[in-house]
């Protein structure tokens, strides 16, 4: 029995499964904006409800400003602003397009801003913070700086949704094991079947409606939320950060069904003394990170909510997911997904997939390309079990990777940054667990006086995110090397008293 099919329900046959229905996903929500104009599709704090006639029209005149400014298919559109319903004019007049979005995490610094502009090119840059304008007109002066409202001149008529599942459609940045992060090229088709497989597997229908606090630069944001809403016909409240009585009093104002946050999230919402109020929701979803079981038996005793855990990444979407009728094991992610294979390979057990919704490449990138996949199957640098139900539970990373709060967080761009302090001679970065964000920065450094916690995350802050600054500061005399002088991280360890 092929696993995925644990997801269906009854009503579905294997044979009735197509991921592909609709062919990209512009072309789905144009097809649903067109059959019901009148339908309330996107909420934010500012402008209210927007129906699927008025994002027609105003992704239509969006697209056409785009073009304008030289916009073609197959360009790249850089995208970096707090989530609001015209960064989701832009978003889809982009792809309408033909474009190739890149969503931009906004609390990136210059290094971090001047390193995906250099890299992919972008023709034009939806910003909101002025100073962004500076770092990548640094880079190109050619690049067109337009605010969300796409404040361009509107030029003629032109065709739009002509576009193919095989078309290029998102660029999303992604840490490695190595250098600075490289660009996960998807294609309409990845993101379109990874959403018909979720679609099929939570159940989701146009009567649901979403509380959505995530940013809507990250695949679970953006990429789950707001492209599964549209798809399926559901509603979305766009919240521009997450703040627990805004998620809290929407659920309740809005007669939400669904929840989707990181683990952060709900550790905020147990200690908020609010929880409860999570049981008027017909689903809750955690990823990003691994929820801790203490939190989701936490969650599940203060509000009844047995929370959905599920497993993917930029490079994949989603891959795996806790069934919708069945077991929702704690610790563990799930089943994989309508269309989704995995498999566990090496003495180390590391996850390989592959299925529809499995990128083709980095851009630019054909070495690292050469790495990530062995056999057709793509290399997650993930290290995983499967129990006798076949659900998967993720033991480890191959790679360094941090994950913390939900943010993607890789240790050599943090000790490229410390070793530019003068007093800072050798470092090394690694995660440690933390209750409340997944995992937590901590630094050791050899330093030739005292490096406080407050110089080093304050020297780090100013040069990139904010979520890369170190939680944990330790000064060691030495870094523990084998005998080739590669540093074993494995061998440090965090005493919690510095």
């Amino acid at each position: 029995m092929t696993a995925w099919l644990k997801h269906l329900p009854q009503t579905i046959a294997e044979s009735e499964v197509d991921l592909l229905a609709g062919d990209t996903l512009p072309s789905v929500w144009v097809d649903r904006w067109m059959r019901d104009p009148q339908r309330e599709v996107i909420h934010d704090p500012k402008q209210g409800w927007i129906n699927g006639g008025t994002l027609l029209a105003r992704s239509q005149i969006a697209a056409r400003k785009l073009a304008r400014a030289g916009v073609a298919a197959g360009d790249r559109v850089l995208i970096s602003a707090s989530s609001s319903v015209d960064l989701v004019v832009a978003h889809t007049a982009a792809l309408r397009l033909g474009a190739i979005v890149m969503p931009t995490n906004g609390a990136y610094r210059a290094d971090e801003v001047a390193h995906v502009v250099s890299d992919a090119r972008p023709r034009v840059a939806i910003i909101e913070d002025a100073e962004w304008g500076e770092w990548i007109r640094a880079v190109d002066k050619n690049i067109v700086l337009t605010p969300p409202s796409i404040s361009l001149d509107e030029g003629p008529d032109i065709s739009l949704d002509a576009v193919k599942a095989s078309h290029p459609a998102l660029i999303g940045y992604t840490s490695g094991t190595t250098g600075r992060p490289k660009g996960a090229v998807l294609s309409h088709g990845n993101l379109l079947s990874s959403i018909r497989g979720l679609e099929i597997a939570w159940r989701w229908t146009s009567h649901d409606t979403l509380i959505l606090a995530l940013p809507l630069f990250h695949m679970h944001g953006l990429g789950v939320g707001l492209h599964g809403s549209l798809a399926v016909g559901a509603k979305a409240v766009l919240l521009p950060q997450f703040k627990v009585d805004q998620v809290l009093n929407a659920i309740s104002e809005f007669k939400a069904t669904l929840f989707f946050g990181v683990p952060t999230m709900y550790s905020r919402i147990i200690d908020s003394g609010r929880a409860n109020e999570l049981d008027v929701l017909r689903l809750c979803v955690s990823g990003s990170a691994p929820l801790s079981s203490s939190l989701h038996e936490s969650i599940q005793r203060e509000s009844g909510q047995v929370v959905l855990e599920r497993y993917g990444m930029t490079e994949t979407a989603m891959l795996v997911s806790n069934l919708y009728e069945g077991a929702r094991k704690a610790g563990s992610v799930g089943i994989p997904l309508p269309g989704v294979e995995i498999r566990l390979e090496g003495d180390a057990s590391e996850i390989e997939v592959r299925g529809p919704n499995v990128f083709e490449g980095y851009w630019e990138r054909p070495d690292a390309n050469a790495e990530a996949f062995r056999d057709g199957w793509f290399r997650t640098g993930d290290l995983g079990r499967l129990d006798e139900d076949g659900y998967l539970a993720i033991t480890g990373r191959a790679k360094e990777l941090i994950i913390s709060g939900g943010f993607n967080i890789y240790p050599r761009e943090i000790e490229d940054v410390l070793c530019e302090h003068d007093a800072i001679t050798e470092c090394a970065v690694v995660g440690v667990a933390d209750d409340e964000w997944g995992e937590a920065v901590a630094a050791f450094v050899v330093a030739d006086r005292d490096i406080g916690y407050e110089e080093a995350r304050d020297f780090v802050g100013r040069r990139l995110a904010h979520y890369k600054r170190p939680t944990h500061v330790r000064r060691v005399a030495s870094l523990p090397k084998n005998a080739l002088g590669k540093v074993q991280k494995h061998r440090l360890v965090l005493d919690r008293d510095n």
